[in-house]
């Protein structure tokens, strides 16, 4: 199971989006849809019937999608990095993404890469092609650009995340050279592992006017409440903040959500009127605490009284 999965803030154009990125990539596919009903259309401002969450697969990782409006707008802080692994393919990725786009780095060769791009697809989401190979089945990687007062934090997330997170490690690492003027051992590039899972960081020198936001978060599912309580305090802790719905914010200002895996059973429940009572009570928590969800909706009285 994929632990740690890239949350993908839409405002209200998620299912165009995701039907786009899964036409492009191969290996890719739309898992599920969940909806808006009359309740939670009414608690989020958005219409009932519209999509909510769209589960996908791009070059088989698993992503969600939501239409949550536009309180949050992706920016180019939190990219997405593509090995493409040939010239058909980044040239023919390139093509579409950049379509009604914008090119911050054209196509080309560069001191890096023989071959590589930044753009920002129409729909504001960053992505970085490459066309080098990379020896692991997941082709694309999270990217997390530390800018302006955070700039010289790439060395100390990374491994403050390795911490955190079990099957962790650094991969490879590139320091800047002397002649850039930062302090010695400062990062300009770094991957990683969290959970199994790859990330890219670097550090972007200049004066920019975008930060880390909650339009691009990352979902960790966790197997039980004790799990749920290990990432809430680790991530919380030494300057991170809490917010609803099992959001957070890290000390650096990347956003997470501690999910259970119990909490997507209860909302799952066949019964509409149980998984409403899960839905509205989950969406006034902060931490999710399974026991209070299941209590809500009779299953504690239910388990003790079959013991």
């Amino acid at each position: 199971m994929q632990r740690i999965t890239p949350f993908l803030w839409f405002d209200n154009n998620a299912e165009e989006a995701v039907n786009f990125y899964t036409s492009l990539f191969d290996n890719s596919n739309i898992a599920a849809v969940t909806r808006y009903n009359e309740q939670s259309a009414s608690a989020s401002g958005q219409k009932s019937g519209a999509a909510m969450t769209i589960s996908f697969q791009l070059e088989g990782q698993n992503f969600t999608a939501l239409n949550g409006g536009p309180h949050f707008k992706l920016n180019q802080a939190i990219s997405f990095f593509v090995y493409c692994e040939s010239d058909e393919k980044i040239e023919k990725i390139f093509k579409k993404l950049s379509a009604d786009g914008e090119v911050i780095f054209p196509l080309d060769k560069y001191d890096w890469s023989k071959k590589y791009a930044w753009v920002v697809d129409k729909f504001g989401l960053s992505w970085q092609l490459d066309v080098d190979k990379i020896n692991n089945k997941q082709k694309i990687l999270p990217a997390f650009l530390f800018v302006n007062d955070k700039v010289l934090k790439v060395k100390e997330a990374a491994n403050y995340y390795s911490t955190v997170f079990p099957d962790s490690r650094i991969i490879m690492k590139w320091a800047y050279d002397k002649s850039a003027g930062l302090p010695k051992g400062t990062l300009l590039f770094i991957q990683f592992k969290l959970a199994d899972y790859l990330f890219n960081a670097m550090s972007g020198q200049g004066e920019h006017n975008f930060d880390f936001n909650e339009a691009v978060s990352f979902v960790v599912n966790c197997k039980d409440q004790n799990e749920v309580d290990y990432y809430w305090n680790k991530l919380t802790s030494d300057g991170g903040t809490e917010s609803r719905c099992g959001w957070l914010k890290d000390k650096f200002g990347v956003s997470w959500q501690i999910i259970p895996n119990r909490l997507i059973e209860l909302l799952a429940d066949p019964d509409p009127i149980k998984s409403q009572k899960v839905m509205m009570c989950m969406l006034q928590m902060k931490k999710i605490i399974i026991s209070d969800l299941e209590g809500l909706i009779g299953l504690n009285s239910e388990i003790s009284a079959r013991q």
